[in-house]
């Protein structure tokens, strides 16, 4: 067995879609990785440089250059948006499938008849013209306030009132009552009802019209202490994903990071809940130097720094994440297999605090591999593909495995045959 190592730099994109002025006409002109460079122009990124970033964006003003040696390409977005959640899902192997937008409020009614059948005691909280969802009296559910409107509902938990395991119960009846693309159902040990209430707000449609409700994460205390949350996609099966296919064939599989807490790896290990990039590099650079399988890390703070629309941090992130991905790579052995790739883009120059649609860098390293081209790809699942196909497993719902690891499988499997003959002799 060997290491299939993928590393998600979280919002790291390399331009704009080319359906942005379409589909997303805010995130025209977006380019995440050629803006940070031009911004430092005077800063490197050794490993990334190595890895083939500037093959990947063109010559910038930055003093990094093109590698000759690297294994290089681009993958566009087959999901909908610029979704973290629907990036992964992707990027394991399923085929995305045309989410709903549609507000809280055109899905309420069925909602309500789906727990009320189920038993659940519900009320419904008004402001304005519109309505929350209580049930229990310490789970709201609305719509997701912070992703793009009406692609996300949200379920906030008082967990001093009601369990977690029960949250996901109500949460699995919840999903399928909608068709919108994601439910989350998260909570924490909130001291009073009223620090979610005070947290209901409302916002308007591009009409100017209030069409959304639902409960600010941040301000209802639900992070403060004892914070879980499980995400639920549409049209997302598990049970086709690269983890599952692996674990079938007895390969073992490592997530770190939010990738673990969206991504479902039963019978695999999953370092959920954290966030720091040191951390996150500490945690895999500890099981790739005692185990083989596959792994994959995301990267956060990327995300987050373009959140906040700060490029010194994002720059700052980065050069952890360089030291980070120059470490992984002193980990593996020939016939060993990095991947860093993005989910999507986050311009911290764009001028809004929401993800960008762009396409995502793949970069390939493996020792004694070089200057192969992995080419422009149409969907993020072909890494996950690729890694089924570099174990022997069945492939995932979605994608199109990498030429340049059908070139190494037959390597190994040669050099593992004539390994075997030796000991025969």
């Amino acid at each position: 067995m060997a290491k299939f190592v993928v590393v998600v730099l979280d919002g790291f994109g390399v331009g704009e879609m080319p359906d942005v002025t379409d589909t997303r006409p805010q995130d025209c002109g977006a380019n995440t990785a050629v803006k940070l460079l031009d911004h430092f122009p005077l800063k490197r990124l050794p490993t990334l440089e190595q890895l083939g970033l500037i093959n990947i964006t063109g010559l910038t003003r930055s003093v990094m250059q093109p590698s000759p040696c690297a294994n290089w390409g681009t993958a566009k977005l087959a999901h909908y948006g610029c979704d973290t959640f629907m990036g992964h899902q992707e990027i394991m192997g399923t085929l995305p499938k045309p989410p709903m937008i549609k507000p809280f409020q055109e899905s309420i009614d069925s909602i309500e008849h789906a727990l009320k059948q189920e038993g659940y005691p519900t009320e419904r909280i008004t402001r304005g013209p519109l309505q929350l969802l209580m049930v229990k009296g310490c789970v709201v559910i609305g719509d997701n306030l912070e992703a793009d409107l009406g692609q996300v509902y949200n379920l906030t938990a008082n967990f001093n009132q009601i369990s977690f395991d029960e949250v996901k119960q109500i949460a699995m009846v919840v999903r399928g009552a909608n068709a919108v693309s994601r439910n989350i159902a998260f909570g924490g040990f909130i001291p009073s009802m009223d620090r979610v209430f005070s947290a209901i707000e409302t916002k308007t449609d591009q009409q100017g019209k209030l069409a959304y409700i639902g409960v600010n994460a941040p301000d209802s205390g639900a992070y403060d202490e004892g914070f879980q949350v499980v995400h639920m996609g549409f049209g997302v099966d598990a049970h086709t994903q690269t983890p599952h296919q692996l674990a079938k064939v007895g390969v073992p599989t490592y997530l770190y990071g939010k990738v673990a807490d969206i991504v479902l790896n039963e019978s695999g290990t999953s370092y959920t809940s954290v966030v720091d990039t040191d951390q996150i590099f500490s945690l895999l650079l500890h099981d790739l130097d005692q185990r083989q399988g596959f792994f994959c890390a995301n990267i956060q703070e990327t995300d987050l720094s373009g959140h906040l629309q700060d490029p010194k941090r994002y720059w700052q992130v980065l050069e952890k994440a360089d030291r980070g991905l120059a470490a992984t790579i002193d980990t593996l052995n020939p016939g060993d297999v990095l991947i860093v790739m993005a989910d999507h883009g986050n311009d911290p120059f764009i001028g809004h605090t929401k993800h960008t649609r762009e396409q995502v860098p793949l970069m390939l390293f493996s020792p004694g591999v070089a200057g192969i081209p992995i080419g422009y790809r149409d969907t993020l699942a072909d890494i996950g593909t690729s890694a089924a196909a570099f174990f022997g497993a069945s492939p995932p719902e979605s994608g199109r495995p990498l030429q340049v690891l059908r070139k190494l499988e037959q390597e190994r499997h040669s050099f593992q045959l004539n390994a075997k003959n030796k000991l025969i002799q």
